[in-house]
């Protein structure tokens, strides 16, 4: 099999995985008024008050998947076991505070704002980033990060996130989490399984090549 043909067929493999995931199911309708009001009280000091978030601690917010917000929102809240699946104290107590609607709401308002652009910061690493982006590493089993998320990072709904534009420092955190198993709230351990087979550098270059993604 030509690289070419190994590629479509590590990304046909992924996509599959995202296909046999839970559709959601149908929600009463999202109200983004309602839900400006909680980002005004409860959002806004960490991720701004239209969601581009000032700080590369926080992710922007402002165009993101509604669905990935949701389940994001959904995650940082205790299961039935008593255990959040993705584990964070300070996003654990302002979800526990919101309810189904008020979590669609959220998610609604945020997604309805306009996303500032990003900008890549490091000249030298925008060629590997790229390469890992556009391409993966087929000899490595590394899906291109544009196979799910976008060639211009857009996100796909409504599984993939939006990634352009998101602060770098932010995305190599999350990497280095799922790659440390320390988030493990992605379904069929997708996001473990890629980052454990990046470096630090390869993490670094690729959320900085994100970052720049217009």
């Amino acid at each position: 099999m030509n690289r070419a043909l190994a590629l479509a067929a590590l990304m046909l493999s992924y996509a599959s995985i995202a296909l046999a995931a839970e559709e959601p199911k149908a929600l009463p309708k999202a109200d983004p008024a309602k839900g400006q009001a909680i980002v005004t009280q409860v959002c806004a000091a960490c991720h701004g008050a239209d969601g581009n978030s000032v700080a590369a601690t926080y992710p922007k917010l402002a165009g993101q998947i509604p669905e990935y917000i949701q389940k994001q929102l959904t995650n940082f809240k205790p299961g039935a076991n008593g255990k959040a699946e993705r584990a964070n104290p300070v996003m654990l107590g302002f979800a526990s505070t919101l309810s189904p609607d008020d979590v669609r709401n959220v998610a609604a308002y945020f997604a309805a704002q306009t996303p500032k652009p990003g900008a890549s910061h490091n000249d030298k690493t925008i060629a590997l980033g790229q390469k890992l982006w556009r391409g993966g590493d087929v000899a490595r089993g590394i899906p291109a990060c544009a196979s799910c998320h976008g060639a211009t990072g857009a996100g796909v709904p409504v599984q993939y996130p939006r990634l352009k534009g998101q602060h770098a420092d932010y995305l190599e955190v999350q990497l280095k989490a799922f790659r440390a198993g320390e988030r493990a709230n992605d379904p069929s351990r997708m996001m473990r399984t890629i980052s454990a087979k990046l470096s630090d550098a390869e993490i670094k270059a690729v959320a900085d090549y994100a970052a720049g993604l217009k």
